[in-house]
């Protein structure tokens, strides 16, 4: 079997994986996202083709350190009416996520691209579509007293699995693929390469 290998620091999706029964490796990538983001909007591109070449561009970076292993890549884009939002800053950012966010249906876009010696192996593409209930500025602040700066390892600024769920009134989308991380579809794959057990 292949070892596995996840390009990503986040906690959220390693405890997927892990509570999933999977062993694995995390190796964080040193991939410049900055950058990537500022010449991708330059382009117009879109929330999604921004995440699957975040992705992509993780995946790659680390393979070349690991090629004998499958290397997953991720990321995740948000799309609020046109206007792309990245992790807040600090918490005052993210009460201006939570803000622009009240009221509105948003698009959050999971991609996951998996990588073996240099070659992309596969990819999925997931949407996920959320509409936040109307908010109130007293009802934010205190809802960011609560979670602390661990709301800023979001791109929303909210954490679904916790008080983050307060914050919607209607979720159209996959949970695993709001947490960052489409699982199902990573299984699939990795049974079928022989990763993991059928």
């Amino acid at each position: 079997m292949s070892s596995i290998i996840l390009a990503s620091g986040s906690k959220t999706r390693q405890a997927m994986l892990r509570q999933a029964g999977l062993e694995f490796q995390v190796e964080v990538s040193h991939v410049d996202e900055d950058q990537v983001k500022a010449s991708a909007l330059e382009h117009k591109a879109t929330a999604l083709s921004l995440a699957e070449t975040l992705a992509e561009l993780k995946a790659q970076q680390v393979s070349m350190r690991y090629p004998d292993s499958i290397v997953l890549g991720c990321d995740q884009t948000l799309d609020c009416q046109g206007q792309l939002f990245d992790k807040p800053k600090d918490l005052a950012n993210a009460h201006g996520h939570l803000m622009a966010f009240s009221g509105k249906t948003h698009s959050l876009w999971s991609s996951v691209v998996a990588v073996r010696g240099g070659q992309r192996l596969w990819h999925f593409n997931d949407e996920a579509r959320l509409t936040v209930r109307p908010l109130s500025q007293e009802y934010i602040t205190w809802y960011l007293e609560q979670t602390g700066e661990s709301i800023l390892s979001s791109v929303g600024a909210y954490q679904l699995e916790g008080l983050g769920a307060q914050l919607f009134s209607k979720i159209d989308g996959n949970y695993f693929t709001i947490l960052g991380l489409p699982l199902l579809a990573v299984l699939d794959f990795l049974r079928n390469q022989g990763a993991i057990p059928k």
